[in-house]
């Protein structure tokens, strides 16, 4: 066993199995909801599948930002996953084991965040799912608006917003939905949706023993990426209310919302953010979309996209019609969330 580096303060045992032993912990707690269709546990799928005549819906990234990827595997939401290594991108064939094992000739979707490694992979394991005769449709996530400029949108990174298409398409192909109609709901959402995030501390992988950036102490970089790529800006810490309103404001700017209009909101934790701190931000959040109008449908307050201990926290802004107001209402279980 490679020795515990402590100056990396971290609740491990090996930092080369923490990924493995994380996913022998989650299945051992939550065995009701998931099972592992593989030896090495990294291509895990909802208790019940494969469901019969329903469009299978697989994701797949790497670890570190539970519960993003693995969290969302459940009933009323994804049907698989293919985990990578912390940060990392899961391989083809893990990713192709989880469509297969998803698919009952009714198609499969892949949704995932706009990453070289597992555009890159997801591609390959559709075209060998292909092969086999698997209808395989893809939808990229690409909700950070601070990783490109307007105009290069499907350049963008996929975040925490990624939670709403999830959200979307798993609920319409519970309805029984086609794979073309599946598809349609999570491209609709991922259009939907803008995300901005801001990190007041960088994070530190187990198996470097190191921060991945550097922030000085008054300092925070709004716009930064899930694994520490650069944000727009550096600058002095500022209070939470000024936070929200740079936030928000750079996702009205992006995505004009207009009086009258309903919308859905995350407040995210990036990993080492209180609860605490999330709802004061919320409070601004809620005051500022009021005054201009703008109806608050639903909220959701936690942390749906993290970056292992990073402190900060991204806002998401979902902008709904009734067709989508009608399926974020529908029910989920995960072994990380339900809504009833």
């Amino acid at each position: 066993m490679s020795e515990v580096n402590h100056s990396m303060k971290k609740v491990i045992n090996d930092p080369e199995r923490v990924v493995d032993e994380m996913l022998e912990g989650l299945l051992l707690a939550h065995s009701d909801k998931l099972k592992s269709i593989r030896v090495d546990n990294r291509s895990l799928v909802r208790i019940d599948a494969p469901v019969k005549d329903k469009v299978g819906i697989v994701t797949g990234g790497g670890s570190g930002h539970l519960p993003l990827f693995l969290g969302y595997v459940g009933k009323g939401m994804l049907d698989g996953v293919a985990v990578g290594d912390i940060f990392q991108s899961p391989s083809s064939q893990q990713m192709l084991d989880v469509i297969r094992a998803v698919n009952t000739g009714a198609g499969v979707l892949a949704l995932y965040g706009n990453y070289g490694g597992d555009v890159m992979n997801f591609d390959m394991a559709s075209d060998l799912a292909d092969m086999e005769n698997i209808r395989v449709e893809s939808v990229v996530a690409t909700d950070d608006i601070a990783s490109m400029p307007k105009g290069g949108e499907e350049k963008r990174r996929g975040v925490a917003g990624m939670f709403y298409m999830y959200k979307l398409a798993s609920a319409k192909a519970e309805q029984g939905a086609s794979l073309e109609e599946v598809k349609r709901i999570a491209e609709k959402a991922n259009a939907s949706v803008r995300t901005m995030g801001v990190a007041l501390s960088p994070c530190t992988l187990p198996e470097v023993g190191r921060p991945t950036f550097t922030i000085k102490d008054n300092e925070m970089e709004i716009g930064m990426g899930i694994h520490g790529e650069p944000g727009v800006k550096k600058g002095k810490i500022e209070s939470a209310d000024s936070i929200a309103e740079t936030l928000v404001s750079s996702i009205l700017e992006d995505m004009p919302i207009e009086k009258g209009n309903n919308v859905s909101v995350l407040i995210n934790g990036l990993g080492a953010t209180p609860l605490e701190e999330l709802y004061i931000v919320y409070r601004k959040v809620h005051h500022m979309l009021a005054d201009r109008g703008i109806e608050i449908h639903n909220r959701y307050i936690g942390e749906f996209a993290t970056s292992l201990e990073m402190v900060g926290l991204s806002v998401s802004i979902l902008k709904l019609d009734d067709e989508l107001k009608e399926l974020i209402d529908e029910p989920f279980s995960t072994p990380f969330f339900s809504q009833n």
